[in-house]
């Protein structure tokens, strides 16, 4: 990989960068809101929403106006739904496997995962990162029985508006090679859904930090996720 090489010669740059985007970025908080409930009517369907910062909604107001709430306003028109959000910032694909061997259990039919993106800025390797993530999706099953995991694409990284070059570059290319592991993956798997929104490339659609999705962006990725989940259980 070209990407390899080059990042060895500009390491110190692309490490100095790393840590003053750390130090300048704005942290935002997880917002507050419902993260369990029941809604709609219908035939039952029990829903799972599980990963990292942006599944549990860092850069929208609320829990409503993030994925969570937003994919469930437009599952209850057609569903009896259970659900529930188990997501924390930072949290790699290895913490989301830890966190949820230490939920009580529950059952689920679908889960909604978004991982990736601090596998990526935390140095999570590429071999490594596709056996982590059929884990997380394995035990998701065996666990919960879960019946459909619907995998969500990393974000398009390569567009952040906080991270300066050549750093943004490093991490797109690097968010772009784990996207196509958990594609190859998911294409060999019945129960896996692979779903990549295809975000505008515009400011709207990116958070206050220029690294977490906006209210646009959370809206966009339900309304896919929501048609996704309607297409394998109707």
């Amino acid at each position: 990989m070209n990407y390899q090489f080059a990042a060895i010669g500009l390491g110190p740059l692309l490490l100095a960068q790393g840590i003053y985007v750390r130090l300048v970025t704005p942290r935002l908080p997880e917002p507050k809101g419902a993260r369990h409930g029941v809604a709609g009517a219908g035939e039952p369907l029990r829903l799972l929403i599980t990963g990292d910062s942006a599944a549990a909604g860092v850069g929208a107001e609320s829990q409503a106006s993030a994925l969570s709430g937003r994919l469930v306003s437009l599952l209850a028109p057609h569903f009896h739904l259970s659900w529930r959000l188990i997501a924390r910032t930072g949290d790699k694909t290895r913490d989301v496997l830890d966190h949820i061997e230490s939920m009580d259990q529950e059952d689920f039919d679908v889960a909604v995962v978004s991982v990736g993106v601090n596998d990526v800025t935390g140095g999570t390797s590429l071999k490594k990162w596709p056996e982590l993530l059929n884990n997380l999706c394995e035990r998701l099953k065996s666990r919960f029985g879960i019946q459909q995991v619907f995998l969500t694409s990393l974000p398009p990284m390569h567009a952040f508006p906080a991270l300066p070059q050549p750093l943004r570059w490093y991490l797109g290319t690097r968010a772009a090679l784990f996207n196509q592991a958990m594609s190859d993956l998911a294409d060999k798997r019945d129960s896996w859904e692979y779903v990549r929104p295809d975000f505008p490339l515009t400011r709207e659609f990116v958070a206050a930090d220029g690294f977490h999705p906006g209210p646009a962006a959370y809206a966009l990725w339900a309304e896919l996720m929501a048609a996704a989940i309607r297409q394998k259980r109707q």
